[in-house]
């Protein structure tokens, strides 16, 4: 098998998984009820994926895989998270990759933050649309902060980690 084809394989493989994993991060089963909804620990897959995957898997594992976890179990605000965490795990994806390429920690550090920016004003945009209250969105602010942060702390610890980068060769 040519290196570009074990490469393509690889990528469709951890796209796949990272996608499966979000998806089961998105169910009720794994969150915790918050008021105004719930806490979800996707957060982690979907900045692990952008720091690890290209923009393209990104996007698919990210925010497809966001996208039909909001489909099969809370299909309300999944057009919401569609756009926002496309756009989220995009502008990680292109900015950890080629921006500071000899520095990458404080690449995907940056990338992390604007991700964290977009995901939290996207979803407080969006909440305020869908359920037609400001006061709803303002409700769930804290939250969505706090869910960030996890994604921020947790996902460059795995992204970074010599053990879990041999793990994905």
């Amino acid at each position: 098998m040519t290196d570009k084809r074990a490469q393509l394989t690889k990528n469709i493989c951890l796209t796949g998984i990272f996608m499966a994993i979000n998806i089961v991060l998105s169910s009720s089963i794994f969150s915790i009820p918050v008021p105004g909804g719930h806490f979800y620990a996707n957060d982690i897959i979907i900045c692990l994926s952008g720091l690890i995957l290209g923009p393209f898997y990104a996007f698919c594992a990210g925010g497809i895989g966001a996208f039909l976890g909001d489909l099969f179990f809370y299909p309300t605000p999944m057009f919401v998270t569609l756009v926002t965490r496309s756009i989220q795990v995009i502008v990680i994806a292109l900015v950890s990759q080629y921006t500071l390429k000899k520095k990458p920690i404080l690449s995907g550090i940056i990338a992390l933050s604007i991700g964290a920016v977009i995901m939290v004003v996207g979803y407080t945009i969006g909440r305020a649309f869908i359920y037609s209250t400001v006061e709803y969105a303002i409700l769930k602010l804290p939250y969505q902060i706090l869910q960030a942060l996890v994604g921020c702390v947790i996902a460059p610890i795995l992204a970074y980690n010599k053990q879990f980068r041999k793990i994905l060769k």
